[in-house]
């Protein structure tokens, strides 16, 4: 037993495994260093280093042909020896196939050419040790860089290959002795390019090429005798990282236009969504702020507002023009200026049926002079006053500016009485607005809110902080007068906050009167917080046509000189036209702010026209030009570049007239109004 042991355990001698490389036809070896040089010459890139060549593979063996297979890594993008970015997109490790395509094209053709030219193919013979201190390891393929592992008693000599100009390596095999006995390189479209990542940054590009060489068969008389050994003056071009090859620069410029063509592409594309971006990011609507580009449309969808039909138009034509209460629609109704509202239909049901409404609509006294954009809900409600000859109420929230932009220091303290001083001034410009003085009551909170204050309690009660804070954005910093505030401008909504003036107190049926308030659709989130607790301040709450709610009736913004978006601000003096301003400022805000649609050049102008959408003066003119015919022929003249009013300097010049005729007379209506007339309208009073 032992012995069967002892004889199991003797190992068998290792038999030493010989692998036999076969030996590639001289038109492959000759194509192979051809096919090296053409790809470092077209891409840019270097012979050796980061470029060698991998071990060619012996398809020859296999497909019973004159073919080879190889690849050549370009190095890494960031840092490549390449000038050529060869179409490394994505971090897919896949290569842009169309541009893959057209390189393999352009090594094709290059090849064919140096063919043609039939070039001197110089071999000489060197040691390795002798060959790699002069030429260093450029020379060979990467499976070539590493010596045999024995060492022979008297090592073979290298065969090595000068090609002018393209290549100078270590044959993987023998060659012919000019280019031009290859006859023909065809490379197969089964060919890859690839880019594969090579750390966080660093990319690197390989081209797998598999290709068919034709030539002469008789290697023994083609191929090239030993020469001289080549200067080290031809290492520094090939191994310089430039494109040496035409065929290289007709390459790069095609793909220089290509990438251009495609970053101007992605740029607009870029441009496109940042832009659209922009608009849905810097649309800011609220009672506080508008900014932005104003989607109209978009606004009313998400405020839950409707647009104002044709038909509810004619409605309204119906019962007011028709009436002869009023001439015509006012133009802000003609236009769409205001365009959008809230139960409207219900208001013309009462009109209609000769029952009663009221107007409400305010103002937050911010300077002592109002610009003409202020003028925009005034003119509207004044209209409407006048066509359904109804009371009108008018809050001066003296109390919101102070709480919002109100100042204290230690030697004045607070400065309220700022704002109610402004609340004063503000009025006489409303005063000279045109209202009914039987039939209109202008109070300052600071000064009534003790009448309004059962309904503002009733109010506070019906909605939370929650409510409040994300209607209007108000938060931890927020002061208590800011998340208090909502209520009292929703209370001016009831006909019980006035029980002198609509007669409320002696008779209790006029808490039912239906409320209509014209405004611009950024003070919408108001009175939506107040249309939901409404039903709750109301006793008899089916008496009243809307369960308490109130009707609104919204504007469009009035754009600011520099661009038609957003609108006008009282702090920024040249973004607006004031109703104190003289003919000689007005003129020139008009001419030097005032945003242009037109063209750059009078050429262009009478070709394309102006854009009526941007163009500040022709939008100005929509507002305050009562004249339809006249507007529709600017329109039509402006936007086309012909006629009188072809060019953006004509139509502001016709804007410039058009707004100092209307604050001229403003400015004399307004001298009328003095401090006793503003008392007057501002005395607790019955209208009906």
């Amino acid at each position: 037993m032992s012995e069967a042991k002892a004889e199991i355990a003797t190992p068998k001698k290792k038999v030493e495994r010989k692998i036999s490389k076969p030996i590639p036809p001289p038109a492959v070896s000759t194509a192979l260093l051809i096919l090296r040089g053409t790809i470092a010459g077209i891409t840019g890139c270097s012979i050796g280093n980061e470029t060698a060549a991998s071990l060619m593979q012996p398809s020859f063996v296999k497909d019973k042909g004159p073919t080879g297979k190889f690849s050549v890594g370009l190095g890494k993008r960031n840092g490549s020896l390449c000038e050529l970015d060869v179409g490394m997109e994505g971090d897919d490790g896949d290569a842009d196939k169309e541009t893959a395509a057209a390189l393999l094209d352009a090594i094709e053709k290059a090849a064919n050419r140096i063919i043609a030219e039939d070039l001197s193919v110089v071999r000489f013979q060197m040691t390795r040790e002798e060959a790699v201190a002069k030429y260093g390891n450029v020379i060979f393929d990467q499976s070539q860089q590493k010596p045999p592992k024995k060492k022979k008693d008297v090592p073979p000599p290298l065969d090595l290959v000068y090609i002018e100009g393209l290549v100078l390596a270590v044959s993987p095999g023998p060659t012919f002795s000019s280019t031009g006995q290859v006859k023909s390189i065809e490379l197969q479209r089964g060919n890859y390019m690839s880019c594969v990542t090579a750390g966080k940054k660093a990319r690197k590009c390989e081209i797998g090429i598999k290709f068919k060489a034709t030539g002469l068969e008789d290697s023994s008389s083609t191929l090239t005798e030993l020469g001289e050994p080549v200067s080290m003056d031809v290492i520094e071009p090939l191994t310089a990282s430039k494109i040496r090859l035409q065929e290289g620069n007709d390459f790069a410029l095609v793909q220089q236009t290509k990438q251009m063509l495609i970053n101007k592409d992605k740029e607009s594309k870029a441009n496109e969504a940042t832009e659209k971006k922009r608009d849905e990011e810097e649309m800011v609507v609220d009672p506080f702020s508008v900014q932005g580009k104003i989607d109209y449309t978009k606004l009313v969808k998400n405020f839950g507002s409707k647009v104002i039909e044709p038909e509810l138009l004619q409605r309204l034509y119906d019962v007011t023009v028709k009436r002869g209460t009023v001439p015509y629609l006012h133009r802000f109704l003609r236009r769409n200026i205001f365009f959008s509202h809230r139960d409207l239909e219900a208001i013309l049901d009462q009109v209609e049926k000769n029952q009663p409404i009221f107007l409400y609509t305010g103002r937050g006294p911010s300077s002592s002079a109002m610009h003409l954009g202020h003028l925009v809900p005034f003119l509207m409600t004044q209209w409407l006053q006048q066509a359904f000859n109804c009371p009108l109420v008018i809050q001066m929230t003296d109390d919101e500016k102070f709480l919002f932009k109100g100042e204290y220091t230690e030697n004045a303290g607070y400065n309220l009485d700022y704002y109610a001083n402004l609340t004063v001034e503000n009025a006489r410009d409303i005063i000279a607005c045109g209202f009914d003085p039987d039939k209109t009551f202008i109070f300052s909170d600071l000064d009534y809110v003790g009448q309004m204050y059962p309904n503002i309690c009733k109010i506070w009660k019906s909605v939370t902080t929650n409510t409040v804070n994300g209607i209007f954005g108000f938060d931890g910093s927020s002061n208590i007068g800011k998340i208090a505030f909502p209520a009292i401008q929703a209370a001016p909504s009831f006909a019980s906050s006035f029980p002198v003036a609509l007669n409320v107190r002696n008779d209790p049926s006029k808490d039912n009167m239906a409320c209509l308030i014209p405004c611009a659709i950024d003070q919408d989130p108001y009175f939506r917080m107040t249309r939901d607790v409404a039903h709750k301040l109301i006793i008899n709450q089916n008496e009243h046509p809307l369960r308490g709610k109130p009707a609104l009736i919204h504007s469009k913004f009035f754009p600011p000189l520099q661009g038609a978006m957003g609108k006008m601000s009282s702090s920024d003096e040249n973004s607006a036209i004031f109703l104190t301003d003289t003919h000689e400022q007005i003129e020139k805000k008009i001419k030097e702010h005032a945003f242009s649609g037109g063209q750059d050049t009078k050429k262009l102008q009478q070709e394309l026209g102006a854009n009526l959408e941007v163009d500040v003066s022709y939008q100005w003119l929509r507002f305050f030009m009562e004249d339809d015919d006249e507007l529709e022929r600017i329109g039509k003249e402006y936007g086309s570049g012909t006629g009188e009013f072809w060019s953006t300097g004509i139509v502001k010049a016709k804007l410039v007239d058009v707004l100092k005729n209307i604050v001229t007379e403003h400015q004399a209506r307004r001298k009328e109004v003095s401090d006793e007339v503003v008392k007057a309208w501002m005395k607790e009073r019955c209208l009906l």
